[in-house]
């Protein structure tokens, strides 16, 4: 018997370990959503050979409900929404569509939003269906790939130094356009073809270029902190970038490492998981690295007008490249799911 439910409990597309067994509702197909206990929430699932499926209002309305993705939904919801309201605030100083220097700017937050979003709307609806499922965080990888390029363009128009700049200028965009698309194509071939058995290979396909793209996008900022003289070190500026930095690093250990579910076993199924404390410190992360590059925009433009000149344009449409590129990837994988789901129904 537990072992035919931990047969079905698989296929509801979140840790099996992460579910206590005493809180499994009844199967969708006796009980109506209204019923399901609101401890636990996770609406498509397996009954013999027929999926039971909701609608999709009913995933929508499971936003104000106590489930085990709320505290993830919410988090990236509540951020989208703040750099929706600093945006608005910034286009009554900022000429967005005539000052060119301030395309990268612009880039940013709209890639922010972007990643912020698809990643509301993977932890909300990914359960609709299993190729849903994959759909949703396909576009989950292309909002992070657009927001790593993003990250790697106001790092090298804004941030900057000479001397760095010239160190790196001759490959730095193009490898960071690389890097964002092998980071959204690497991430989508791990979630279809790295399953429990292949853990190690899905890890490495997601982590290493993403690992690689942060390594080369914020060389910048890094060198600029290391390089600062004494009277610059309380640019405020420059505070934020460390910030962003610190909150990366301590959002990305959150990622690669079920902490504390293993410390406090059973205790973190709905609220204190690690894939929360991680969506938590990357929403500090934007937040500080957006208010820096605002600050680095106002007061350094003698500094990048002169390494840029008018190369703003070119930086815009590589954007536009690596946003196709991405698309077109996770398009592709999602017809390879869907092949895939219908050779097996066969």
């Amino acid at each position: 018997m537990a072992t035919a439910v931990t047969g079905k409990l698989s296929r509801l597309f979140i840790n099996v370990r992460q579910v206590p067994q005493l809180l499994v509702p009844p199967s969708p197909a006796t009980v109506s959503s209204s019923e399901v206990p609101k401890v636990f929430w996770k609406p498509y699932i397996h009954t013999g050979y027929r999926p039971v499926h909701q609608t999709w209002r009913y995933y929508f309305w499971t936003l104000f409900q106590q489930h085990n993705e709320a505290i993830n939904v919410w988090t990236h919801l509540v951020a989208a929404l703040i750099l929706l309201l600093r945006f608005q605030q910034l286009s009554q100083r900022v000429d967005f569509g005539q000052d060119p220097h301030a395309q990268p700017l612009l880039i940013i937050i709209a890639a922010s939003i972007t990643y912020l979003t698809f990643s509301t709307l993977a932890h909300l609806l990914q359960a609709k269906s299993e190729f849903w499922h994959y759909s949703f965080f396909f576009m989950d990888y292309v909002g992070v790939a657009i927001y790593q390029y993003g990250s790697a363009l106001v790092h090298y128009y804004y941030a900057i130094e000479p001397g760095w700049h010239e160190r790196i200028r001759a490959f730095y965009v193009p490898a960071a356009v690389l890097l964002a698309w092998l980071s959204c194509a690497g991430s989508c071939y791990a979630k279809y073809r790295c399953h429990e058995s292949a853990q190690l290979l899905g890890r490495l396909c997601q982590e290493a270029p993403s690992g690689l793209a942060y390594a080369l996008d914020i060389s910048p900022v890094i060198h600029r902190i290391y390089s600062a003289r004494a009277a610059e070190r309380d640019d405020p500026a420059l505070l934020y970038h460390k910030c962003q930095v610190l909150f990366f690093l301590i959002g990305a250990f959150f990622f690669s490492h079920p902490y504390p579910e293993k410390w406090f076993p059973g205790k973190c199924h709905f609220f204190g998981q690690g894939h929360q404390i991680f969506h938590v410190f990357l929403v500090l992360c934007t937040l500080a690295q957006i208010e820096a590059v605002v600050l680095d925009y106002e007061s350094r433009r003698q500094i990048y007008s002169k390494l840029h000149g008018d190369l703003a344009h070119n930086f815009s449409a590589l954007c536009l490249f690596t946003v196709t590129c991405s698309v077109l990837t996770a398009a592709y994988m999602a017809r390879k799911v869907k092949h895939k789901l219908s050779f097996k129904e066969d």
